[in-house]
C-alpha cells in the first residue's frame, strides 16, 4: 500500500527530536528539530490553530517574536497575527501551500492585530483584509503607512532574504519610502500575496 507523503508528513503532532535542520527546498522538503510558536505571545497570535502549522526552524520562530514585538512598539499594531508556518515535521501539506515545507517560510497578515486575545474559534473564522485594488497594481483605502512600516521592519531585519506581497504593496513603497531604501530590494512582487505577506 502507497501513502502519499502529504498524508504522513499531515499527520505528525509534534516535532522530532533532532537537532535542528532543513531538508530540500521550500517547496519539496521536510524539517527536523521544529519548534512550536506559542499560540499566543505578548505581540502575536497564530491563526488556524486546528491545521497546526505553527512550526519552525527555531530562527524562524525567533524572528516572528523579535518582528511581532518590533511592530508593537512602532506601530498603532499590537502585534501580528500569524498564519501558516510549516508542519511538525514540515514536509507537503494536506492542503494550501505547495511551499512552507522546511520550517523557513511564515505568513504574516496584512489585519492590523487588537489587544483582544481570540478565542480558538475565532482564529478559525476571523480572515485577514485585502489590501488590494480590484485592478491595477494599486493598493485600496485600507492599506496606511503602518503596512509600510510593518514591512520595512521586516525587510530590515538579516535573517530575511526576500519577503513576497502583491505588486500594489511594492508599487505604493516605492513611491513613499524615504531615506535608506535599501529595504525595498527584499520585497518581491508576488501573486495571491495580498491578504499576507
Amino acid at each position: 500500500m502507497t501513502v502519499a507523503a502529504k498524508t504522513l508528513f499531515g499527520a505528525a503532532e509534534i516535532g522530532s527530536k533532532h537537532a535542528s535542520e532543513s531538508f530540500g527546498s521550500y517547496a519539496k522538503g521536510c524539517l527536523a528539530g521544529g519548534a512550536a510558536l506559542p499560540e499566543t505571545g505578548p505581540t502575536w497570535q497564530a491563526m488556524r490553530l486546528s491545521r497546526n502549522r505553527n512550526w519552525g526552524q527555531p530562527i524562524t520562530i525567533d524572528y516572528l517574536k523579535d518582528l511581532s514585538r518590533k511592530v508593537a512598539q512602532n506601530t498603532s499594531w499590537s502585534g501580528l497575527y500569524i498564519g501558516d508556518i510549516s508542519q511538525p515535521r514540515g514536509g507537503p501539506m494536506l492542503s494550501g501551500h505547495a511551499s512552507h515545507q522546511i520550517g523557513l517560510d511564515a505568513d504574516i497578515w496584512l489585519r492590523p492585530k487588537t489587544d483582544r486575545v481570540l478565542t480558538r474559534a475565532e482564529r478559525e473564522e476571523i480572515s485577514s483584509i485585502s489590501m488590494r485594488r480590484a485592478s491595477g497594481a494599486y493598493t485600496n483605502d485600507r492599506w496606511t503607512k503602518d503596512h509600510e512600516t510593518v514591512l520595512k521592519l521586516a525587510a530590515s531585519d538579516p535573517r530575511v532574504a526576500r519577503i513576497f506581497i502583491f505588486p500594489g504593496a511594492k508599487v505604493a513603497m516605492c513611491k513613499s519610502a524615504t531615506g535608506n531604501r535599501s529595504w525595498l530590494r527584499k520585497i518581491r512582487p508576488w501573486y495571491g500575496h495580498h491578504y499576507h505577506f
